[in-house]
């Protein structure tokens, strides 16, 4: 209410100042007064105009605070009741509500950012140009590194880590093996990709799961050996014991001096033939171990999914008919291509198509569908699934185990060699099941 009355006495007066130099001008009133009038009404109006635009420029400074992120000026309050008092009252209230906030966001700032600094994983975030805006520090003591600028820095530290950073996209990862002073190290480098206020992030983690894969290592050793002790067994056990009664049995015969009957003599063709077989069937036994250990490098060529997945149907088209086995086939898009060894994902397809067709051949529903897409990750995924009774969950685990196998007949290196293949193709196998709702496998590829 003072402003309004301010303006309006200021108002007032300068009509009334004006009323008078005219009345003065119109009078004859004489030079001096009139000018001395015009002079103090020009005075009014500079002051009228002063006066109007006061609050405003209370406003502007109010608001240039806020900008600046200034929230320590305070406006003086003379509880007055006056609208000054009460805009100014309004102006600190806002002030402080946001010096607070400003002090929150700073305090889970510095909160979030020491728990980043803290954590076991390595964590990089750095810009489209490469600047890094935050490097924690587990990522210093897996590069062994004090500082780093950006992100090219790393090519000096593993050319191999730096390419695998400029090209994973989100969601991402590779295993990158280092050189580190404490030992070689093997780093899950995986990445994401953000957009914050219009300026492009990418977001690394690295991860040391050296200890983890020896373990998986060690453990996979031990799986390996008890599978080849056990098989070796199994066929040295009766080899051994069957040559032992035969040699006790000729011995016998030569210290007589008795001849053997012709019986006799084929009871020994028989149990050396029967040793033949079961070194026959070790020999065998090795050669896949041989095998499984041995993989080439894969010889990387343009593949269509079309004609990969006619090969397949032809070459199973005997037993699909035999068994009458329905198979679907899908490709989005229609003429999706792969880079990959032909030879070996061809193997690794007749695998689990093997697989799939035992799994189907005493069910209701005998069908079998391969469907090739590119998923959300830009990876490209080829999907084998059957209408079988499923893997139990404890076999679902040791699948890719070497020898391991649920079949009375199989060596049980199928899927172990095709876990290898794909491992050598930079990909992954992936097998999901349920009792009595089929089996699902995937060939992931990064694209």
């Amino acid at each position: 209410m003072d402003y309004k009355i301010g303006l309006l006495g200021r108002v007032v007066l300068l009509a009334m100042t004006l009323f008078l130099t005219a009345y003065l001008m119109v009078g004859d009133g004489g030079v001096f007064p009139v000018s001395l009038l015009i002079i103090l009404a020009i005075a009014q109006l500079v002051f009228l105009i002063r006066y109007s635009e006061s609050s405003f420029k209370k406003v502007r400074e109010f608001l240039n605070n806020i900008k600046k992120n200034d929230y320590a000026t305070v406006y003086p309050v003379k509880f007055d009741g006056t609208e000054t008092d009460d805009l100014h009252i309004e102006f600190n209230t806002i002030l402080a509500k946001l010096k607070e906030d400003q002090a929150e966001k700073e305090a889970n700032y510095h909160y979030f950012r020491s728990v980043f600094q803290h954590l076991s994983i390595g964590l990089i975030t750095f810009q489209e140009d490469g600047a890094i805006q935050i490097l924690n520090t587990a990522a210093k003591r897996m590069l062994n590194i004090q500082t780093l600028e950006n992100i090219a820095e790393i090519n000096k530290v593993n050319k191999e880590l730096y390419h695998a950073i400029g090209s994973l996209r989100t969601g991402g990862s590779e295993l990158i093996k280092i050189a580190h002073p404490d030992g070689i190290m093997q780093l899950s480098v995986y990445v994401i990709e953000l957009v914050l206020r219009k300026t492009k992030i990418k977001l690394v983690s690295l991860q040391n799961i050296q200890s983890e894969l020896e373990e998986k290592e060690m453990e996979a050793w031990q799986n390996l050996v008890k599978v080849l002790t056990h098989e070796i067994m199994n066929s040295i056990a009766p080899i051994s014991s069957l040559a032992a009664t035969i040699r006790a049995d000729i011995e016998d015969k030569i210290d007589h001096n008795h001849g053997a009957s012709v019986e006799e003599v084929e009871d020994y063709l028989m149990g050396v033939g029967t040793i033949e077989k079961r070194s026959e069937g070790l020999i065998n036994f090795v050669s896949d171990f041989r095998s499984l250990a041995h993989i080439p490098n894969p010889k990387f060529s343009s593949i269509s999914l079309v004609d990969l997945f006619e090969r397949m149907e032809i070459l199973f088209q005997n037993q699909r008919e035999k068994y009458g086995i329905d198979c679907e086939k899908e490709i989005v898009p229609a003429d999706l291509v792969f880079f990959a060894d032909i030879t070996m994902i061809e193997q690794v397809l007749i695998n689990i198509l093997q697989n799939a067709i035992h799994a189907v051949e005493h069910a209701e529903v005998k069908k079998i569908s391969l469907r090739a897409y590119i998923d959300d990750n830009s990876k490209i995924i080829i999907e084998i699934k059957d209408s079988g009774k499923g893997i139990e969950e404890e076999a679902l685990s040791k699948i890719f185990i070497p020898f391991f196998t649920t079949k009375q007949k199989g060596s049980g290196i199928g899927l172990s060699l095709s876990k290898q293949i794909m491992r050598r193709h930079k990909g992954n196998i992936q097998v999901s099941s349920k009792v009595g709702e089929g089996t699902v496998f995937k060939l992931i590829f990064n694209g």
